[in-house]
């Protein structure tokens, strides 16, 4: 059973313990926290308290206000809508009586002064026709700068005009808004109302244009009382003010604050019947005196003022004073961890020589603790035995003042008896009063960079034995200078100790050179590569060295050299026997080559004879025709010459025949030119023509047209082509082919093989092929398929096609599982580059 008490008294959550608990909860660190947020708290919250009550006050005042202005703006407007649509009425009527031409040219002005007498709103009615044409028009008078409008003239183009047309495709009353520009002597800003007028038929026959100012628009249809109350004015869509007056912008002094600007105190309402182009606006003057001239505002503003200063002094220096401990116990932490973390070991000395501070990294590196050293005299304990005298010397020295700036090396003992190398600093110690009071010493232990010290000397000694063992010459040279940064023995034999042999290395190898005169409008780096220039690839070259008499490989590249100058190097090695060794295979070459176009022609030496042998025995016959005609003087002039132009005819193809024969098998030197193809195939063609005549054997040749030209040696594509056709004529005669079956074809057409454009040559036969088991062994010197071959043939045409950067290959052609034939063809690249240039010399 509960009692009464607990009945009435019900376990209630008490928010005050729970905060007393929360609050002891928390560290000291975060009660300092909030207690220093407390000031600003509270000075945030009195300040948003008033400010919410101002904000309140006031915005009811402004909603007030814009309350009236809005009905005051409703009633004027339905006042000068009414006026509109009654002066509206009139107009209408009045056209109507000109549509039933119930008024005449002359009785318009009678009837328009009329109607203005009784309107003082208006300032012209005009009568304008289907053509534009002002037919009659009255205007009063009172206004000067507005142009009337004359009886003949045509409504002026703009938005008159617009308005005109308007009216006449709707066929309604059309309001229009005149806004000329602002000025002194522009037209005051107009009202225009185009009422139609139609003929007997019912068809457009003009306007009846009658003009309002604004100005009188305002002065006649809105009540005095809103005159005086407000600034009314007309404006329009885009804001801009036709009639009546504005309230200028007044400077807000407080644009902050959460309720609107008196600007905005206006309403804004569209005069009908005109539309949304004409807009009424009116606007309040201001009555009210403000905050500002409130007394009630300044005194609450100035209390509310005062008390924030004095809760945010309390704060400011309650966090100063924190700020200033916790700066303290910082800077106090951070001392202590950079001198526990420091690697250079540091002792202070007084004015005596006793040591009276040592840091953790000194006592780490002698092995002594500070205890033990800190009161100390000399001689000290990590003082080595036989470095006493010297040591002592030194300290004396310090105690003087006259130490080395770049510091001094010595041996220091550890606890244990080791020992290392150490520099040491030594700089003299002032107070906070300025006062000397010491010297303090930090200490750096060097051990491992001497030992690194004495390794580099070590590797740069061996390194320089081995470069000066080289069989090649070494060049180290900055750019624009004429130092020689390093040079080996064989450059120092070769050229001497200048940099004149490694310049002219350079420049006859072709790379770049800072030491070039360059003119004044080129750039002296012009012809760097692109890239960083120790990166770039190594240039190489080969020169020949007269006052050496030796051919020199040139290998240069960039490189940084210690100081952090770009220099360049350059490798020079003696290759006189390589290129010694290559100018007797390129002669050995040339004789092979020249002695297989020998066999070719002793191998076809008797069809050369039966071909010879033609055109002799007709010259014969012609001789020995003449000489019997001419004793039986049984013969004509013109028979004679006859005979003598067949006779010199014969002569001169004999000629022609061993012209070819001397010309292919005349030893030359090798000579690539740019050569057209159509000619190389013609003298190949030839000359192979008389082989295969004697073997009865036809050749049909077809060359592409317009094939570029190619950088080659054409007698030596001469030989591999007639080698070829001769081949496959004998392929032809060794297979027993009957008469229609004995045919060889060269074929010359343009290809793309690798992305590059290449001309290929094709000769094919219908012999009986190549046995498959030779296919890898065709290009074999001395090895042949012929009982009577040398093996010479298809090797050295396969050298002369890949001298010229070409490919030669075979293949069987099938019918089925039968072999009909072969086909050997070559190709060659359309060389666009320049010739080959003779090598350069170097002269030391």
């Amino acid at each position: 059973m509960k009692t009464i008490r607990e009945i009435q008294s019900p376990s209630v959550p008490n928010p005050v313990k729970h905060w007393r608990q929360w609050w002891q909860r928390q560290s000291p660190v975060r009660q300092d926290r909030f207690a220093n947020l407390a000031p600003v708290a509270a000075v945030v919250l009195f300040m948003a308290a008033i400010a919410s009550a101002f904000w309140y006050l006031r915005g009811e005042e402004i909603e007030r206000e814009q309350e009236a202005v809005r009905r005051d703006v409703e009633y004027a407007q339905q006042r000068m809508r009414m006026r509109l649509l009654e002066r509206q009425e009139q107009v209408m009527r009045m056209a109507r009586d000109i549509s039933n031409r119930e008024i005449r040219k002359d009785q318009f002005v009678v009837r328009a002064e009329a109607l203005v007498q009784q309107y003082p709103e208006y300032q012209s009615l005009s009568w304008v026709d289907e053509r534009r044409q002002v037919i009659s028009t009255h205007t009063v008078s009172n206004l000067l700068q507005n142009v009337p409008l004359r009886m003949g003239e045509a409504l002026p183009l703009g938005d008159t005009e617009t308005h005109y047309s308007l009216s006449r495709d709707l066929m309604q009353p059309i309001y229009g808004v005149i806004a000329n520009d602002q000025g002194k002597d522009a037209p005051l800003p107009m009202l225009q109302l185009h009422t139609p007028l139609t003929n007997d038929r019912g068809q457009f026959s003009g306007v009846l244009m009658a003009e309002y100012p604004l100005e009188s628009l305002l002065r006649y249809d809105i009540p005095t009382e809103i005159l005086a109350k407000y600034a009314v004015s007309l404006v329009s869509a885009e804001g801009d003010t036709l009639a009546g007056q504005t309230i200028p912008a007044r400077r807000h002094l407080w644009p902050a604050f959460p309720w609107p600007s008196p600007a905005a105190n206006e309403f804004r309402v569209p005069v009908s019947p005109v539309g949304n182009g004409l807009l009424l606006r009116a606007q309040a003057w201001r009555t009210s005196t403000g905050l500002v001239g409130n007394a009630q505002f300044w005194m609450a503003v100035a209390l509310s003022v005062m008390t924030a200063w004095m809760l945010i002094a309390n704060w400011r220096h309650s966090r100063r004073r924190q700020q200033a401990q916790k700066a303290l116990i910082a800077e106090t932490n951070f001392r202590r961890a950079m001198e526990n973390s420091m690697l250079t070991g540091m002792r202070a000395l007084d004015l005596q020589g006793r040591i009276t501070y040592v840091n953790a990294a000194f006592c780490e590196m002698t092995g002594w603790s500070e205890r033990e050293l800190v009161g100390a005299t000399a001689p000290f304990p990590y003082w080595p035995e036989q470095d006493h005298e010297q040591l002592r010397r030194r300290l004396e020295d310090e105690l003087k003042g006259l130490q080395s700036p770049g510091g001094f090396q010595v041996r220091v003992k550890r606890r244990d008896g080791a020992l290392f190398d150490a520099r040491m600093y030594v700089s003299p110690l002032i107070d906070a009063t300025g006062k000397h009071t010491g010297w303090m010493t930090s200490m750096t232990d060097i051990t491992e960079p001497n030992r690194i010290r004495e390794q580099l000397a070590s590797s740069h000694e061996r390194f320089t034995i081995v470069l000066e063992a080289l069989d090649a010459s070494v060049s180290v040279a900055p750019l624009g200078s004429k130092e020689l940064l390093f040079a080996n023995k064989l450059y120092r034999q070769w050229f001497g100790q200048d940099t004149d042999g490694h310049l002219q290395l350079v420049e006859q190898a072709g790379a770049y050179s800072a030491a070039d005169e360059v003119t004044e409008d080129v750039d002296a780096l012009a012809g760097l590569p692109t890239e960083p220039l120790t990166v770039a690839l190594t240039e190489n070259a080969e020169v020949f060295v007269p006052a050496l008499d030796k051919w020199l490989e040139v290998r240069s590249r960039y490189i940084n050299w210690a100081d952090g100058r770009l220099a360049q190097m350059v490798i020079a090695t003696d290759i006189t026997p390589r290129r010694k060794a290559e100018e007797l295979a390129e002669q050995q070459a040339e004789r092979a080559q020249t002695a297989s176009r020998l066999i070719t022609m002793g191998e076809m030496a008797s069809s050369v004879a039966h071909e010879l042998n033609q055109p002799l025995t007709a010259i014969s016959n012609y001789c020995n025709g003449m000489i019997s005609r001419i004793k039986n003087q049984q013969i004509k002039e013109e028979d004679l010459l006859w005979a003598l132009d067949k006779t010199a005819h014969q002569a001169q193809r004999a000629g022609q025949v061993i012209q070819r024969i001397r010309s292919f098998v005349k030893r030359s030197e090798p000579n690539r030119t740019r050569s057209e193809v159509q000619s190389i195939v013609h003298e190949s063609v030839e000359l192979a023509e008389i082989e295969l005549r004697r073997r009865h054997v036809r050749l049909s040749h077809y060359v592409a047209a317009r094939l570029p030209q190619l950088v080659v040696d054409p007698i030596l594509i001469e030989q591999v082509l007639i080698n070829l056709m001769k081949n496959a004529a004998e392929s032809i005669d060794n297979a027993n082919r009957p008469a229609d079956r004995r045919h060889v074809e060269l074929r010359v057409v343009p290809r793309k093989v690798d992305d590059q454009d290449v001309v290929e040559f094709s000769v094919t036969d219908t012999g009986k092929g190549l046995p498959p088991e030779t296919m890898n062994r065709l290009y074999e010197a001395f090895f042949s398929t012929k009982a009577e071959g040398m093996g010479i043939g298809l090797n050295l045409c396969r050298s002369i096609i890949e001298s010229h950067a070409g490919r030669i290959e075979a293949q069987n052609l099938y019918n089925a599982d039968e072999i009909i034939g072969c086909r050997f063809s070559f190709w060659i690249p359309v060389q666009n580059t320049a010739l080959p240039e003779k090598t350069s010399e170097v002269s030391p």
